[in-house]
Formats: structure tokens, C-alpha cells, sequence
């Protein structure tokens, strides 16, 4: 088992930054990839970025390239760092977690098999 828990949402005005965490407990040494996805009010769930355990091969969602970045840090925590933020990027922010190597589309949300509670972000226009 993997239990992850986001941190760092809030409530901010647009242009503003915030920065979000998952943290990864557990059997972490079966992570293989770590990615962010999130359900904006009325919307599907959407994927947002991934990396690899090790912090490389960063994928990102072509809206947020050049205003969010995916890092890992040292510790067992991928961080989402979101700059110049939007109304539009309102929504409920979760961290996933695969434990295989698998041919299925990074975006896709079930081929991810442990999920934090989420973290809410919400800009303000």
C-alpha cells in the first residue's frame, strides 16, 4: 500500500503562484510514477503532469506548460509548482501514484493505482 497526502491549495488571485505537494508513505519503493490530475465542478477529471519516481521524463498538460512545473524533491514528495494561475485552473488537485510499468497513456487516470484526498485550488479572477 501507498498512502499519499496533498498539501499547499489554497485561494488566490489571478497571476498568483501556489505550490502543491504529495507526499508518499508506505511501499514507497514501488512507486514507478507519480502524477497530478484534476476535477474542475461539473468536469471530468483531468490529467495535469507526471514524473518518473526517480524525477525525470516530467509530462505536462499542454494548457500548463510554461506556467506549472513537477518536480520530486529529496525527500518522498513530488511538488506542482503553478505559476500565473487562472480561473479556469480552479478545481480539486490529487496526486496519483503507479507501481507498474505499463504501456497505457500517462493521462490516463486508471491506469494510476493509489490517489490522495485531494487539495483545493481556486483562483479568483
Amino acid at each position: 500500500q501507498v498512502q499519499l497526502v496533498e498539501s499547499g491549495g489554497g485561494l488566490v488571485q489571478a497571476g498568483g503562484s501556489l505550490r502543491l505537494s504529495c507526499a508518499a508513505s508506505g511501499r514507497t519503493f514501488s512507486i514507478y510514477r507519480m502524477g497530478w490530475f484534476r476535477r474542475a465542478p461539473g468536469k471530468e477529471r483531468e490529467f495535469v503532469g507526471t514524473i518518473t519516481w526517480s524525477g525525470g521524463n516530467p509530462v505536462l498538460l499542454d494548457s500548463v506548460k510554461g506556467r506549472f512545473t513537477i518536480s520530486r524533491d529529496n525527500e518522498d514528495t513530488v511538488n506542482l509548482q503553478m505559476n500565473s494561475l487562472k480561473p479556469e485552473d480552479t478545481a480539486l488537485y490529487y496526486c496519483a501514484v503507479r507501481t507498474a510499468v505499463t504501456d497505457a497513456a500517462l493521462v490516463d487516470p486508471f491506469s494510476y493505482d493509489y490517489w490522495g484526498q485531494g487539495t483545493q485550488v481556486t483562483v479568483s479572477s
